[in-house]
């Protein structure tokens, strides 16, 4: 099948991997800009534009496909989408607002033809449409979550789905771990499905359990240690590795990398114990701290982190 593909970080290119091995003719793949990364701030390439300038592919990087913010740009872009011959768009993470245009480039698949672009949603909808779908659902403390295929329409993850495939959030799953477990299902998912190209049907979301996972902010790392270990363990887990938690005392902040509730009490965010591991108190239950990381330094057991950033019981954390 001749495909555009749609994508950027590397849940996408787990999907385009998957489509080039299954013999699929990926004809355009379009993928964010070059993005500032690391700590000299140099020009990185997304997963997908890697993956597919290695294999050869005809990639573009358009800032915007929104006539109305630049015309030029978008029109460009969309203009070489219309004119690629692709049977279907195929759309993952990729972190543009797609115009109607855009949407309805491809010629379309399916019993009755009108699958023209299909997304590769990380969770099963309607739970949590938008942006941030993994790291909310553990967040929440989900007990499962998934992959749904979904033809796409105008509005936020709103499309008709085509299948789904479920996955359960274990008790130790990061956003991380669950991301990389969700690329494989999804991956599987859109290849498996297209196997039956001609035969896709599509059913209409439920109105009912209808979500919204807003993307993440680095301004909700901050710990709040009002809240239950439970509840802070799995905001600790959903941030891994994006933006991760923060604490402070005094003026240091630092970054907890690895923690699980334990027993304990005190006032929230007092420490309790720093035999070995930081632990410190919540709303209700404490939090053992096993994982740390200083500003500008490595991540480090919290044996050692303790040794350089010498806390005691009794020292209440902000």
């Amino acid at each position: 099948m001749r495909i555009a593909f749609a994508g950027t970080p590397p849940f996408a290119a787990a999907a385009l991997q998957a489509l080039l091995e299954a013999g699929h003719e990926i004809v355009l793949v379009l993928t964010q800009p070059d993005r500032p990364s690391g700590r000299g701030m140099k020009l990185k390439a997304s997963a997908v534009k890697e993956l597919a300038l290695a294999h050869g592919l005809r990639v573009i990087t358009p800032e915007t496909l929104s006539v109305k913010r630049n015309p030029e740009t978008a029109e460009a872009a969309l203009s070489e989408l219309q004119a690629c011959g692709a049977e279907l768009l195929v759309v993952a993470a990729y972190g543009l607002i797609l115009p109607q245009r855009a949407l309805d480039a491809a010629a379309g698949i399916g019993a009755d033809g009108s699958i023209k672009s299909l997304n590769i949603h990380a969770s099963l909808l309607p739970r949590w449409r938008g942006a941030a779908p993994i790291q909310r659902a553990i967040m929440a403390g989900d007990a499962s979550t998934g992959v749904t295929l979904m033809k796409m329409e105008a509005g936020l993850d709103t499309g008709p789905m085509i299948c789904r495939a479920s996955t359960p959030i274990s008790d130790t799953d990061t956003a991380q771990s669950l991301t990389e477990r969700l690329a494989k299902i999804g991956a599987d998912l859109v290849v498996d499905a297209l196997e039956h190209a001609s035969e896709l049907t599509c059913t209409a979301q439920p109105e009912d359990g209808v979500t919204y996972a807003e993307k993440i902010l680095k301004s909700e790392s901050p710990v709040d240690w009002t809240m239950s270990a439970e509840e802070i363990d799995r905001r600790l887990r959903a941030f891994t590795p994006f933006p991760y938690m923060t604490a402070c005392f005094g003026e240091e902040v630092f970054k907890l990398r690895a923690a699980r509730p334990v027993a304990g009490h005190g006032t929230p965010g007092e420490v309790l114990s720093t035999n070995k591991t930081l632990v410190v108190a919540c709303g209700s239950g404490a939090l053992e701290c096993t994982k740390l990381q200083k500003a500008g330094k490595p991540e480090m057991p919290a044996a050692s982190f303790l040794q350089c950033f010498p806390l005691k019981p009794g020292d209440v954390l902000a």
